[in-house]
């Protein structure tokens, strides 16, 4: 039987698509597990995906707030010590989220097939955008030339990974690597973005390979309390951060619940990390946990959230319209691509207030960016976990048993 190991470290958006690959893998007899942070081990259980813990927890280690050289160096290790034990005896491993430095070296060092799989472009090299904000060198001021930009890009991820991933390259007879990005990526990074919310081209050096997102299935029914408050009136505005409410604003959700009955709108609030709440005991307003956000989004009249890669694809899939308040990383981008597409309204800078909020909930709630929202939801493409695992499995050059 083939075996895959899965590797990701971040938040849950770096774990659920995947979940949804390792979920097409199995479909196709493959036998899947996944190295992940140990903050996920009841969502992995949930749908029967075997979790060999990465070690230390997302949730303390941003609030421990470590220096970039601390993280990289403790992710190295990781990579090597757990990720390299649990991938003995697998035919390829596939690695996403922050930084994989050091999995590759694993795979090499094992005889294995090795595949680098990005969520969205920000991080691979191309002439249509500047790289990510990295910790390390700063841009020289007025630079535009993108080849300067992301060869400094190149020194940033190397001043942070390449001495500790040498040192354990060493240690396992590997050469060293002077490009820690580049060899991470490899020439053929996979892109697992919908190539209509994320279109990329152009890129520098690197023939990329765009699956389509990899979406996780859900047909989980929605809470029956939850269903309730749906039907007692029109849909509400839901509003959620993910685990990105750890850095936003402490008084977002307030602010939101604010913003949305100015719209005369019901409210959802889902708590998430930062475990919000409601501000009254109005009957209006509802809080959630967990819940199947495929179900959900399409009795929503908005989603009001940070701009991560599954709730924006999650959201377009169900033709609801969004407001996203984005925080780091790709957030802009997913904004600013919902904004262009119709489809909903980019929120100016990462803290919201009732007024400037307000503003964005009026582009989102009318009628014809609802009907935008619509039209692109038939568009987006679910097929993209399907294509990926038909692509790993040639790459091993198997049929699964």
């Amino acid at each position: 039987m083939v075996r895959v190991l899965l590797s990701t470290w971040g938040s849950r958006g770096d774990v659920e698509p995947l979940l949804g690959l390792a979920l097409e893998l199995r479909t196709q007899g493959v036998d899947v597990r996944m190295c992940a942070p140990p903050d996920f081990a009841d969502r992995l259980a949930e749908v029967g995906v075997p979790l060999v813990p990465m070690g230390f927890a997302v949730r303390e280690l941003v609030a421990s707030k470590p220096s970039p050289a601390e993280v990289a160096a403790a992710l190295v290790a990781q990579h090597f010590d757990v990720v390299g034990k649990a991938a003995e005896d697998c035919d390829a491993v596939v690695a996403t989220g922050l930084m994989p430095a050091g999995v590759r070296s694993v795979a090499e060092h094992l005889g294995i097939h090795y595949v680098l799989a990005a969520l969205h472009s920000v991080g691979l090299p191309s002439l249509q955008c500047p790289p990510g904000p990295r910790p390390g060198k700063p841009f020289p001021p007025g630079e535009t030339d993108l080849r300067v930009l992301w060869k400094i890009d190149v020194e940033r991820v190397d001043a942070m990974y390449r001495e500790p991933l040498n040192a354990r390259r060493a240690a396992l007879g590997l050469p060293p690597v002077d490009n820690v990005r580049d060899h991470v990526f490899t020439p053929r990074p996979w892109l697992a973005a919908d190539p209509v919310l994320w279109p990329f081209q152009d890129a520098l050096g690197f023939d990329v390979v765009q699956t389509g997102a990899w979406i996780m299935p859900d047909d989980r029914p929605l809470p029956a309390d939850l269903v309730e408050f749906l039907d007692a009136g029109g849909p509400p505005v839901y509003v959620g951060f993910g685990s990105t409410q750890m850095v936003v604003a402490p008084d977002a959700g307030a602010v939101a619940v604010e913003a949305i009955r100015a719209q005369g709108r019901r409210v959802l609030v889902s708590r998430g990390w930062a475990d919000l709440a409601l501000i009254d005991e109005g009957d209006d307003c509802f809080a959630i946990g967990e819940a199947n956000h495929r179900e959900l989004f399409r009795r929503v009249a908005a989603v009001v959230h940070h701009g991560g890669a599954g709730t924006t694809t999650t959201a377009a899939m169900a033709g609801a319209p969004q407001v996203i308040v984005p925080q780091i990383v790709d957030q802009p981008y997913w904004a600013q691509r919902v904004a262009d597409l119709g489809i909903g309204a980019r929120h100016e800078g990462p803290t919201p207030t009732v007024e400037s909020l307000s503003a964005a909930l009026e582009l989102a709630l009318r009628d014809d960016t609802a009907a935008r929202a619509e039209q692109v939801s038939t568009t987006i493409r679910t097929d993209g976990a399907a294509v990926a695992a038909r692509k790993l499995i040639n790459l091993i050059g198997q049929v699964p048993e």
